[in-house]
């Protein structure tokens, strides 16, 4: 007969493994890319599989892992079956792996230099003088993101002009405030390249760092809308 003692390890041994199945789904970087995405806003195996440059078989199978450990959930809307976090506490497990890997990891900081090889060409701005800015109107807060993860969560007051409709609608934008754009975050080209385009015009730009997700973290409102035509 097992005592009360094997018993208790055996039981202990049972959460560990628990743990390790969470650790085990996010051991992937495809599966952390999804994850990324998915902290933008739901999306379909076709869609993830678009944007992630992986087979719809294989972002299939990934999402499945992910389901096992709890960490998506899919939710049928008509046709289409659309896939999103199952907390928001995933998000902050995200962001937090991230930090994790800055601080104890210096090829992080090099791989992200490399991925946004104009990171360093544009003065960042804060959030607390973009607040300020944006309070005085000398600030046009730009989402560079795809319009439907505009539609799903922004920052307040930002206008949605995802970088690729950019260069269309150039001739619109003030010449009298400084141009801030943002995208999904630090780990994210779309803001870079945006203001390439902004400063080749003239405009004197500034880059968000922060995203939705961080913006969230940090305990600020998530404005959710329609994207004005």
């Amino acid at each position: 007969m097992a005592t009360f003692k094997e018993d208790q390890r055996k039981n202990k041994e049972l959460l560990f493994e628990l743990f390790a199945r969470v650790g085990s789904a996010l051991a992937n970087p495809h599966r952390l890319e999804i994850l990324d995405l998915l902290v933008q806003s739901p999306r379909t195996v076709e869609e993830l599989a678009s944007l992630a440059q992986m087979s719809v078989a294989n972002t299939s199978q990934h999402l499945q892992r992910l389901k096992q450990a709890r960490l998506v959930v899919d939710e049928r809307d008509g046709q289409h079956i659309y896939y999103c976090l199952a907390d928001a506490a995933i998000a902050r497990l995200w962001i937090e792996l991230r930090r994790v890997a800055e601080r104890q990891l210096a090829e992080v900081e090099r791989a992200l230099d490399q991925y946004r090889s104009h990171r360093s060409a544009f003065q960042r701005i804060s959030v607390e003088d973009l607040l300020s800015g944006l309070n005085r109107d000398e600030i046009l807060l730009i989402d560079a993101r795809p319009e439907v993860e505009f539609q799903a969560g922004h920052l307040p007051g930002a206008v949605s002009i995802p970088v690729q409709q950019l260069p269309a609608r150039i001739d619109d934008l003030p010449d009298h405030k400084t141009l801030v754009a943002y995208c999904r975050g630090p780990y994210c080209v779309d803001a870079d390249e945006a203001l390439i385009i902004l400063a080749a015009h003239g405009y004197t730009v500034k880059r968000l760092e922060e995203g939705v997700a961080e913006w969230h973290e940090a305990g600020l409102s998530i404005e959710r809308m329609k994207v004005e035509e």
